[in-house]
């Protein structure tokens, strides 16, 4: 894939994503072309424009590309947009707006997901496969759990959720999953700039549980051995593959670099 022009996407005063030009025409309609000014590197917004308006007009704009075939894989679920610090982290005290989770690529903001790797005292990864339903990356291999933090929602309370709703997990055993750190994912798709910030999270199942997919969003789940992951790295999403990276090279496991 030819990777398309991007142009920053400033508002509210804000560096907040990356957009394409075919997106623009969205945009315009509904805040009007006056609204938005266009220079060579970005896409900029009338700095009168609030936050509240802001949101409006870019649901109204996301509704038209999901109606136009723009945008796909509608989930009726918001994200929160935050504001970035100086350090071009998101700082989780400044909220902006929320936004249709499936809106977050074709304006380049950035998201937040938790992804929980799941392993035994055997040295072994359970990996889940995606279903051929899922409007990202269907029958791809996935993390034993993995999912978006919803707008209102923490981080702490989507893992107990992701590892209930994909795996099964009762919430007791759920609350032993142990942070081990947050990486962020960049790249340009098919549907616009992905941008996401991954909580990861370690959960140590006993050898004899068996995960059950509860939501319909996985096929099912296999375990293996940590020497075996290499060769199914180009299988997963990106996203996961990079949280399995991580995960074996925090304990000294190499071999699934390169």
């Amino acid at each position: 894939m030819t990777p398309k022009p991007l142009r920053r996407f400033i508002a509210l005063n804000q560096a907040l994503g990356w957009m394409e030009d075919a997106s623009l025409p969205f945009l315009q309609s509904t805040l009007g072309p006056a609204a938005v000014q266009i220079s060579e590197e970005a896409i900029c917004i009338d700095a009168s424009i609030d936050a509240k308006t802001l949101e409006n007009a870019l649901e109204q704009a996301a509704i038209k590309m999901r109606d136009s075939g723009w945008i796909t894989g509608w989930r009726n679920e918001r994200y929160t947009v935050f504001a970035s610090d100086q350090a071009g982290d998101l700082d989780l005290s400044q909220p902006l707006f929320q936004l249709e989770r499936a809106a977050f690529r074709r304006f380049g903001l950035t998201s937040r997901a938790v992804h929980i790797n799941g392993y035994t005292a055997k040295a072994e990864l359970w990996i889940a496969q995606r279903a051929s339903n899922k409007a990202i990356d269907p029958n791809k291999l996935d993390n034993l759990a993995a999912g978006g933090i919803s707008a209102g929602e923490n981080v702490w309370d989507c893992v107990i959720r992701e590892l209930s709703e994909e795996a099964g997990i009762p919430a007791q055993l759920a609350s032993k999953a142990v942070s081990s750190g947050k990486l962020r994912t960049t790249r340009q798709e098919a549907d616009g700039w992905h941008d996401e910030i991954i909580y990861t999270y370690d959960l140590q199942l006993a050898d004899d549980f068996l995960p059950k997919n509860t939501d319909s969003e996985v096929a099912g789940f296999q375990r293996f051995r940590f020497e075996q992951i290499e060769a199914i790295l180009p299988r997963m999403t990106l996203d996961a593959a990079a949280v399995t990276q991580a995960f074996l090279e925090q304990r000294g496991i190499n071999n699934a670099e390169g």
